[in-house]
């Protein structure tokens, strides 16, 4: 069974041992890379008809493994790791042994089916292929295989070794048990598989291609420089940029035309990618100035072609909308999803705006449905569930993988209405919370509108109220919560796991309390649940709220935080899933009445890394421990922890360290005290 977490999934075949990569030019090394980096242990094969290439493609990757050596992202073990068992052939007979071949070669449909005949006639009928093609249908591509169920299109983007998002393609003849294990393996490897049919383009190129479409015949009415500036609201680089940067010029030519031949004359390239290389614009963060009436027009027709696209891909089930929102986002390099900005601009100027796309751009897709089909989805949650044999389990997934799962307002708030939806279902028996990935369970929370509160200590103390809406929800249900940390789980991530009714944890996972370093206190409880929950850790929250110290599962298993630990993934959710059961009918073990508490002794204002910290800040974190402990309530408490946050909010401490984690310095805080 498909599962929305791919991590959820069992997968029916092993990692790969040897995979091969046709095509030793721009993106195959780069996938090559990518998968080498994730999983070192797997032996590499680059193939291309050109020795220069696999000699500059071998090159490449000892490169990048040097740059990241060099920028701490890897030691020299790991690099060498990474490079060793990679080879470059021109013989196709070094791929008999594959367990996975990935074809990268130009886009050439007759070239592609060539290389797949050349190929299926020397692996294993096991072994998978899959093309990375941006536009042409897995039917089209392997139309004359003999094992078609293995074989299917996965699509990265650029740069494929850093890029997150990775279009699966579920064709007709594709088994799904192949679908099933892609997405597992790219969610393990640290990528966001995003499964798409079989149409033309698929979806995210259909949204870049078209964006870049209407843009070049703009240029009727402004400048490349003009429309980069204008699009700068919506996206991290202009199209014109974008394409400058990617030499994307005859790639929108040809997917543009195959989007003509089957859809449309609508759809026709504009004749101006054939006659320019190179265009004259402005780079990100740079812009020039725009008459009015000129900037609306091109304002218009961008998101009226997003609109129209986005729509399109959503009538004709050619993705989901979640994975449009969160492509568009990490693939694209779009600020907010098309369906988000949809939303913001609400459904009369959406409509306004489509309309004049109508007008001057006839034969583009229109919305087939209500306004509001297009907005009723979860948008950073999966839900999934496991069937126990006299009652379900819901599994909710945090998924802002481009933020490793940190909290925001919405995410918040869809997790509290999954609950809510289903607490009162007799069926449910419990939930468990896990974060996408193998990385993070959730990385904190968003800043958000705190640096806005700055020096409002009213208005700070109120935004920790807000937050902690889903936390005091939790407090008060009846029906137990697991957090199964995956990864990493800080500030305020941990806050969320520590009141869930349980933790599990994979053995590698850790927790951490970083606030302080940023000269702020944890205001949705940490300096209150911890000392109510498990008093025999009390020195070991002490270190983790005054000197950001990180708690390992295993220790944390030792002193009974964590309640078991899990070898891997599927083993995580399987110990969460026995501890809903085992805490069914239990009410939530954090004491409701004044709690003793392990004395903080005196310590120097640093971290356990040796940054400096503020004295001042520490001084509000013990005092609000201390009284948090003493008070008659948990909500008394709480209050406490909230007004504390508001206290923080005051300081120059705060304003420093908020500052500096904007501006991606150190604080010094120093110069505050």
């Amino acid at each position: 069974m498909t599962t929305a977490n791919p991590l959820l999934h069992t997968p029916a075949r092993p990692l790969p041992k040897h995979v091969a990569i046709i095509g030793a030019g721009t993106i195959g090394p780069d996938i090559g890379y990518y998968l080498k980096s994730a999983l070192p242990q797997i032996r590499l094969t680059l193939v291309d008809v050109n020795q220069s290439a696999i000699d500059k493609a071998l090159q490449r990757c000892q490169d990048y493994a040097k740059k990241a050596v060099a920028r701490g992202k890897m030691n020299e073990a790991q690099a060498a790791a990474v490079v060793a068992n990679i080879e470059g052939t021109t013989d196709y007979a070094r791929l008999a042994d594959c367990d996975w071949v990935i074809e990268a070669a130009t886009e050439n449909l007759p070239l592609k089916r060539r290389i797949f005949a050349q190929v299926e006639g020397i692996v294993r009928p096991d072994a998978l292929i899959t093309s990375n093609t941006s536009s042409l249908p897995a039917a089209r591509i392997f139309a004359e295989l003999k094992h078609k169920g293995r074989a299917t299109v996965t699509h990265f983007f650029a740069p494929a070794w850093r890029n997150p998002a990775v279009e699966v393609i579920a064709w007709e003849k594709t088994d799904p048990a192949v679908v099933d294990w892609l997405r597992w393996l790219f969610c393990i490897t640290g990528k966001v598989p995003l499964v798409t049919s079989d149409a033309v383009c698929f979806m995210l190129d259909r949204i870049f291609d078209n964006w870049c479409n209407e843009a070049a015949l703009l240029l009727d009415r402004a400048t490349a420089a003009e429309i980069d500036s204008v699009a700068a609201e919506f996206v991290h680089a202009g199209p014109f940029f974008v394409l400058n940067l990617a030499r994307g010029n005859p790639i929108i030519t040809e997917t543009n035309t195959l989007q003509a031949e089957e859809e449309g004359v609508h759809y026709t390239p504009a004749p101006i990618f054939r006659s320019v290389d190179t265009w004259v614009t402005v780079p990100p963060g740079k812009k020039v100035d725009v008459a009015p009436e000129t900037k609306a027009a091109i304002r218009d027709r961008l998101l009226g072609i997003l609109f129209s696209q986005s729509v399109d891909i959503l009538d004709r089930g050619i993705g989901a909308p979640a994975d449009l929102d969160l492509g568009c986002r990490t693939a694209l390099g779009f600020k907010k999803g098309p369906l988000e900005l949809m939303r913001e601009l609400d459904e009369p100027e959406a409509g306004r705006i489509l309309q004049r796309l109508a007008a001057e751009r006839p034969g583009m897709p229109w919305p087939q449905r209500p306004y509001a089909a297009y907005q009723d989805f979860w948008r950073h949650v999966l839900v999934d569930e496991v069937n126990d044999g006299d009652g379900v389990i819901k599994v909710i997934t945090l998924r802002r993988p481009e933020a490793m799962n940190a909290l925001h307002d919405e995410l918040t708030d869809e997790v509290l209405s999954v609950i809510r939806r289903f607490e009162a279902d007799p069926k449910v028996k419990g939930f468990v919370l896990t974060g996408y990935g193998a990385r993070a369970f959730c990385a904190g929370a968003d800043i958000g509108r705190f640096p806005s509160m700055l020096g409002d200590a009213a208005a700070a103390t109120q935004y920790a109220r807000d937050c902690s809406r889903l936390l005091v929800h939790l407090d008060a249900m009846k029906k137990p919560v697991v957090a199964a940390l995956n990864g990493m789980a800080l500030g305020g991530g941990l806050e969320l796991a520590m009141r869930c009714h349980g933790i599990v944890a994979v053995k590698d996972a850790w927790m951490q309390l970083p606030e302080i370093t940023l000269g702020i206190v944890p205001g949705i409880g940490a300096m209150v649940v911890p000392y109510r929950r498990w008093p025999q850790a009390a020195a070991t929250f002490h270190g983790m709220l005054r000197r950001a110290e990180k708690l390992k599962a295993a220790e944390a298993h030792k002193l009974g935080v964590v309640d078991a630990l899990a070898d891997d993934l599927p083993g995580l959710i399987a110990a969460a899933v026995a501890r809903v059961q085992a805490l069914a009918g239990r009410p939530s073990n954090i004491a409701r009445g004044p709690v003793p508490l392990a004395p903080l002794e005196p310590i120097a204002p640093a971290a356990a890394s040796g940054q400096p910290l503020s004295k001042e800040i520490m001084g509000i974190l013990e005092n609000a421990v201390r009284d948090a402990a003493a008070a008659a309530t948990l909500d008394a408490a709480l209050e406490i922890g909230y007004r504390a946050f508001g206290a923080s909010a005051l300081t120059a401490a705060a304003r420093e360290g908020i500052g500096a984690f904007q501006e991606g310095r150190k604080p010094d805080f120093t110069k505050t005290a």
